[in-house]
């Protein structure tokens, strides 16, 4: 297994005359090649794990302690809010998930993108629990088929407030003044900033969704068959041409039905699995 982050091949690499604005510049694009002896990659996304939730942290034990998968990738979203690699050195909801990540991450490689809601996901956890921190977006060489992988939420670019809130976020400068605070003032951020999530989903409030042609414009810069994203919450397959678009499903185990699904990838192509 090869990972070259944040680069592609000289004879694949974005041409940055096709972007309209700032917001829209191809970003840089890494590069995953599976080893020969993988047959099944699974992907999930935006389990929004909490410690309020213990109905989807137990499925998703379940599933990480049975998977045959060869590898896994989580692509953002694995936490409801994550305020610091330090809240999992304390007993408590976090080192839970982390144990699992660790215990997983003994079996089968693992790798993990950042959401828009656990961006703050540093070394200390991944390397602590033998998890592969991957790129995004990141483009996946397996089974004949380059799979461009992201978490979606860069290619919302209609919602002007999150583009600008994820620019924000994002700049080292803020995370490391946000993560000198105390853990407890940190917490209670991340309490609020759940309440307010609430609230907003409560209210019917709507979501933006990718962009149709920066979804193909990333496509076509690196060559890659199938678009495979979370982030939205609106799982589905959709064409972009002679290309693809699969949305993974977000996950909540109390839903009815539930929703517990996973993206498998294999010679034969992507499928999903249902867990309930």
């Amino acid at each position: 297994m090869t990972t070259c982050p944040n680069r592609t091949s000289s004879s694949r690499r974005p041409s940055q005359s096709k972007s309209v604005d700032d917001t829209t510049a191809l970003p840089p694009f890494a590069r995953l090649e599976a080893p020969a002896n993988w047959r099944a990659v699974e992907l999930i996304s935006d389990l929004h794990l909490d410690e309020g939730d213990s109905p989807t942290f137990e499925a998703w034990r379940r599933y990480m302690a049975s998977t045959a998968a060869d590898a896994l990738i989580i692509l953002g979203d694995l936490f409801e809010v994550w305020v610091g690699d330090d809240a999992a050195d304390r007993p408590g909801f976090a080192a839970h998930c982390a144990q699992v990540l660790r215990e997983t991450g003994t079996r089968l490689p693992v790798f993990f993108m950042h959401g828009n809601r656990d961006f703050l996901v540093g070394a200390g956890l991944l390397d602590g629990c033998g998890v592969k921190l991957l790129d995004d977006p990141t483009v996946l060489e397996f089974a004949g088929t380059r799979w461009l992988l992201t978490h979606g939420d860069a290619l919302c670019v209609d919602d002007a407030d999150y583009v600008r809130f994820r620019a924000e976020v994002r700049a080292p400068g803020w995370q490391r003044a946000f993560l000198a605070r105390p853990l407890p003032e940190r917490q209670a951020i991340g309490r609020d900033l759940r309440s307010q999530s609430e609230t907003r989903k409560r209210s019917g409030a709507s979501y933006g969704d990718v962009d149709p042609a920066l979804a193909q414009q990333w496509l076509d810069a690196v060559s890659a068959d199938v678009l495979v994203h979370g982030h939205t919450h609106r799982p589905g397959d959709h064409a972009l041409g002679a290309r693809q678009r699969i949305v993974l499903s977000d996950w909540d185990a109390s839903a009815a039905p539930p929703r517990l699904q996973v993206l498998r990838l294999s010679a034969a192509g992507a499928r999903r699995i249902e867990l309930a």
